[in-house]
């Protein structure tokens, strides 16, 4: 796979999880040209890949990405929503090893959301029940995070099959873990989603339930991802999919250090008194250069796909985020495996 671009080595301000030199994702297969390509005023694309798409790696289909996360040695670890957890080499983005995963009884995982912790242990959500899970490198499981009863599949709680834990994220330290849900909870406003957290009072220490926040995200549009940045705020994919339209995906920057804990407000209405993360919108991704792209089936921006996966590879030199995104082909041929490479400046403030 032939690279045109590479990521800047990152800063050593960042954690030693996300200490990383990737190559950016544009080859034969993709795009990039020289210059600034904006997609807003704090977004740029810097290349996209399809090289992955409808491929197979050791007899195991290299698709229906859902997560990105950086591991300790740098690699880049994609999950597959269809149990499988995949290793990235991190220059050339290729497939260099795959394992595995399943539940307590030997079962496979919808599995969404991805982080790993210090010591390369894997945290993985899944959409059915939800779980947060912890797996050994090499796919042993070893482990999983109690779940607020109000927060699991109808009928045990008041969440809706598919639209749980789609985010996951650890917080600068990795003392606190976050999973975002996709979608609202009965008696919640449509809109309004749960943010839950787990903090461990020792580096190593078991997870235990801690603070939960609401979100709100726009009209007819779902959370896809949930990143923390370097400075404990955090990226926040939102993405929704028209027939005969294509997909919307939106990247935003959410401050929770206001937000109220919601743990214990029953219904989320939007009501006085409870106040929701701050938002400030980063990005409109139709908005990017295409860069020569095609799409497989009707797209605003043929550039876009089904975007599910959000990570943080490294700083430029000038000080802006390297971005790493993917997006989930459903092991469908009319959609495509896409990896996104994108640089974005924060603000030092979140609008309300």
């Amino acid at each position: 796979m032939r690279m045109r671009s590479v990521l800047a080595t990152v800063t050593a301000g960042l954690a030693a999880a996300t200490c990383v030199t990737a190559a950016a994702p544009a080859d034969a297969h993709g795009g990039k040209a020289p210059g600034v390509h904006a997609c807003s005023p704090a977004v740029s694309i810097t290349g996209y890949s399809d090289a992955l798409d409808k491929t197979t790696y050791d007899g195991t289909f290299v698709g229906n990405l859902s997560a990105l996360a950086v591991d300790r040695d740098g690699r880049i670890a994609a999950l597959s929503d269809r149990s499988s957890l995949f290793t990235l080499d991190r220059e050339t983005l290729k497939p260099t090893s795959v394992v595995n995963l399943v539940d307590e009884k030997g079962a496979a995982l919808d599995s969404e959301g991805l982080a790993v912790e210090r010591d390369g242990t894997r945290l993985v959500t899944s959409e059915t029940e939800p779980s947060v899970r912890r797996y050994e490198r090499d796919g042993t499981l070893v482990g999983s995070l109690p779940v607020p009863d109000a927060l699991k599949v109808a009928p045990a709680g008041r969440a809706t099959s598919n639209l749980t834990f789609e985010g996951l994220t650890l917080l600068p330290g990795g003392h606190t873990l976050l999973a975002a849900m996709e979608g609202s909870l009965s008696g919640d406003t449509a809109g309004i989603v749960r943010f839950q957290t787990w903090d461990r009072a020792t580096r190593q220490g078991d997870f235990r339930l801690s603070a939960q926040y609401g979100y709100r995200t726009d009209t007819g549009l779902g959370v896809s991802e949930a990143q923390a940045t370097p400075d404990g705020r955090l990226l926040v994919l939102e993405r929704g999919f028209t027939a005969g339209v294509g997909n919307t995906v939106r990247l935003y920057l959410a401050d929770l250090r206001h937000a109220t804990d919601t743990r214990r407000v029953d219904t989320l209405t939007g009501q006085d008194g409870v106040r929701l993360a701050r938002k400030t919108l980063l990005a409109d991704l139709v908005n990017c250069p295409s860069l020569g792209a095609h799409a497989k089936q009707p797209q605003p921006n043929p550039l876009l796909d089904n975007i599910e996966g959000l990570t943080i590879t490294g700083r430029t030199p000038d000080g802006r985020l390297q971005l790493l995104l993917v997006s989930d082909d459903n092991q469908n041929a009319a959609q495509t495996t896409r990896l996104y490479s994108l640089s974005a400046r924060l603000p030092h403030t979140v609008n309300g």
